[in-house]
């Protein structure tokens, strides 16, 4: 998930890998991801190098399939690094209670500069597993609740953009092909 405003470039940890970002219509965006079976070093070190390529896209969410990858993995913060206690690991996560109703606009960071007004639960309480194998449930409304329902999307091969009138999803696509034939997509 993107936020509209610019930040100050982040400096990659050094020796961490940085994921390249994929952009609609990539086909892994609209794939189911895998359930995450096997925890340890490894996958610690991919939660690492999504949060950095995260920050690097200039980012508040990322799900594994953005950055090609078909694992139901998702990191969130919507601190952008100002409070490191509030990042947030996903690992085959689900909504398991919702409740009311905001429209917010939303971007995407395999949407480029596309930002849509987007209807969602404007409280969610979520189960999933941490980096270690461990299940948590945590809730969260606004911004938070925003994001950790829009990267669960991802992992269901679900966009933002599905959420919209298909009038205003048909204006999205047409301004995106657009953009394909100038070479700026």
């Amino acid at each position: 998930m993107s936020e509209p405003r610019k930040r100050e470039a982040h400096a990659p940890k050094a020796g961490v890998k940085i994921h390249p970002v994929v952009k609609y219509p990539e086909p892994v965006l609209a794939r189911v991801a895998e359930p995450v079976t096997e925890f340890g070093p490894e996958l610690e070190k991919l939660v690492e190098e999504m949060f950095e390529s995260m920050y690097v896209a200039e980012g508040i969410g990322l799900a594994a399939p953005q950055i090609a990858i078909p694992k139901q993995i998702a990191v969130v913060d919507i601190s952008f690094k100002s409070r490191p206690e509030d990042k947030l690991v996903l690992i085959n996560p689900e909504i398991i209670e919702r409740e009311g109703k905001a429209t917010e606009e939303e971007g995407c960071l395999s949407l480029p500069d596309i930002r849509e007004k987007v209807q969602r639960p404007e409280w969610v309480k979520v189960r999933a597993q941490n980096a270690k194998g461990e299940f948590f449930e945590i809730e969260g409304d606004d911004l938070l609740a925003r994001a950790m329902q829009h990267e669960i999307d991802h992992l269901n091969g679900i966009l933002f953009i599905d959420h919209l009138s298909r009038l205003k999803r048909d204006l999205v696509l047409r301004r995106i092909k657009k953009l394909q034939r100038n070479g700026e997509w």
